[in-house]
C-alpha cells in the first residue's frame, strides 16, 4: 500500500472514502484479491461488491479494520492516528522517538547524494529511479513495512528529483518532488516533508514562478514549526522565502526574511538529520548573493558570493561552478569587465564530463551576459576561448543532453 501513498488517485479515493477504489489500484498493481480480501477480513464476494461499486464501506468499524490491514495512515480515511503509525514527534523528545533510517537505504542515499555533488545527476538519475524500483518500491506494498521505509522512499524520490532538474528536466523533477511530499507525510517525518517543499519553492525560482516559490517556502516553514527543531533546515526555508520576495522585488521583506535565515544558521547548534541534505555557511553565502543581485545591491552581492567560492570544499564540482557563474554574472552587472573575466577563465576548467545540464544552461546564460561587452578585446578573446570549451563539452555530454538544450549558446 504505501507505493500508492503518493499517487493522487489513491489520496482522492481515501478522501472520498471509496475502498473499492483503493481495492482496484492494489489490484492493478499485483496484489491478488484472495490477499486483499485476507488482509482485510472480508470475503472475497464482499470485496467483489465493492470492486465492482455495488456496495460502500459504510461502518466505522470496517474502515479502521482496513486501514489496519493495509497500513493506511488514520488521517487519510478521517480516522484517529492508528496504534501502529509513528507518534508525533515533538522538540523535547524527537531523539528518542524517531526511529533509525534503515542502514541499506542510508548507505545508498549517501553513496547517489556524494556522487551527484561531484559528478552531476545527469548519468545517476536513472541509476536512483531503478533503485527505488527495484528495492525500495517492492518493501512499500509489504503490510509488515515500518514508517521508515515511506521517509526512505521520500527522500531517494527527492533526489530522483533534484537529478531530473539538474538534467534539465524540470517537469519530471515537479513530479518527483509532488510524489516525495506525501510519502514524507506518511513516513511522520516532518522535516523531511518540509525539505521537499524546499526543494520544490527552488524548482519553482528556477521556472520563474516567484510567486509559487513563496508559497511553497510557506508550506515548508509551517511544516518544520510542527516537527523537531532543525535550524539548518528552517534557514534554508527562509532563504528560498528570500529569493522569492526578491525576485518579486519586495526589498525589505526579502532583507527580513535572509536575516531571520542568518540568526537560524548561525545562533543554534545544529540537529542532525539523516535523509536532509545539509544547507552550510556556503550555501547561505549563494543563495545571499542571488538574494542581493537580484535586489540590485551588488556590492553586498559581490562579497556573498566571493565567501561561497572560498568556503566550496573539494569534491563539489557542481557548486563550485554555480557559485563561479553568480560571481561572474554579478562582476559583469558592476561593470568589472576584467575581473568576470578572470573569473570566467576559472569556470572553464570546470570538468567538461560534469553530467550537470544546469550548468550548461547556466554557463549559455553567461555567455549572453557577455556578449553585448565583445567590442573589449579580453572578452572577446575569452568568447572564443569558451566557444571551443562548450564545443567540447557538447560532444561529451551528447548522451545526456535533452534536444531543447542544444544551440543555445548565441
Amino acid at each position: 500500500m504505501a507505493g500508492l501513498l503518493g499517487d493522487d488517485r489513491l489520496l482522492r479515493a481515501c478522501a472520498e472514502r471509496d475502498m473499492g477504489a483503493v481495492f482496484r489500484m492494489l489490484n492493478s498493481r499485483g496484489v491478488s484479491t484472495r490477499r486483499i480480501a485476507a488482509a482485510a477480513d472480508i470475503t472475497q464476494g464482499r470485496l467483489y461488491e465493492y470492486m465492482n461499486g455495488k456496495s460502500r464501506v459504510e461502518k466505522l468499524s470496517v474502515f479502521e479494520q482496513i486501514a489496519d490491514a493495509l497500513h493506511i495512515p488514520g488521517h487519510l480515511l478521517g480516522l484517529a492516528r492508528r496504534t501502529w503509525e509513528p507518534a508525533p514527534v515533538d522538540a523535547e523528545h524527537h531523539k528518542a522517538d524517531r526511529l533509525p533510517p534503515d542502514g541499506d537505504d542510508l548507505v545508498a542515499m549517501e553513496h547517489f547524494r556524494s556522487a551527484d555533488r561531484q559528478t552531476g545527476g545527469g548519468r545517476l538519475y536513472r541509476a536512483v529511479v531503478r533503485h527505488l524500483s527495484d528495492r525500495v518500491a517492492p518493501r512499500l506494498v509489504d503490510f509488515g513495512s515500518g514508517p521508515q521505509v515511506f521517509a526512505a522512499a521520500a527522500a531517494l524520490t527527492e533526489l530522483a528529483g533534484w537529478m531530473a532538474h539538474d538534467s534539465g528536466h524540470d517537469d519530471r523533477a515537479s513530479r518527483h518532488f509532488a510524489r516525495a511530499l506525501p510519502l514524507a507525510r506518511t513516513s511522520g517525518d516532518l522535516p523531511l516533508a518540509a525539505n521537499i517543499a524546499a526543494s520544490s519553492s527552488h524548482l519553482a525560482l528556477q521556472t520563474g514562478d516567484a510567486v509559487g516559490a513563496a508559497a511553497w517556502a510557506r508550506t515548508g516553514v509551517g511544516l518544520v514549526c510542527q516537527g523537531p527543531p532543525v535550524p539548518a533546515l528552517t534557514a534554508r526555508l527562509h532563504t528560498m522565502q528570500a529569493r522569492a520576495l526578491a525576485a518579486a522585488a519586495q526589498s525589505a521583506p526579502a532583507a527580513r526574511a535572509l536575516d531571520a535565515a542568518r540568526r537560524e544558521l548561525e545562533g543554534t547548534p545544529e540537529t542532525d538529520h539523516p535523509w536532509l541534505s545539509p544547507f552550510d555557511a556556503a550555501a547561505l553565502a549563494s543563495e545571499s548573493a542571488l538574494v542581493l543581485r537580484d535586489l540590485e545591491q551588488l556590492d553586498e552581492a559581490l562579497r556573498h558570493a566571493e565567501q561561497a567560492v572560498a568556503l566550496r570544499e573539494v569534491g563539489r564540482e557542481r557548486s563550485l561552478a554555480l557559485s563561479r557563474i553568480t560571481l561572474v554574472d554579478i562582476h559583469v552587472r558592476r561593470g568589472d569587465m576584467d575581473a568576470a573575466v578572470s573569473v570566467g577563465h576559472e569556470l572553464l576548467s570546470t570538468s567538461p564530463t560534469l553530467g550537470s545540464i544546469r550548468v550548461l544552461q547556466q554557463l549559455d546564460h553567461l555567455r549572453r551576459l557577455l556578449v553585448p561587452h565583445r567590442a573589449y578585446r579580453p572578452v572577446r578573446e575569452y568568447l572564443v576561448r569558451f566557444d571551443d570549451a562548450r564545443r567540447a563539452r557538447m560532444l561529451l555530454l551528447a548522451d545526456i543532453i535533452p534536444p531543447s538544450s542544444g544551440g543555445t549558446s548565441v
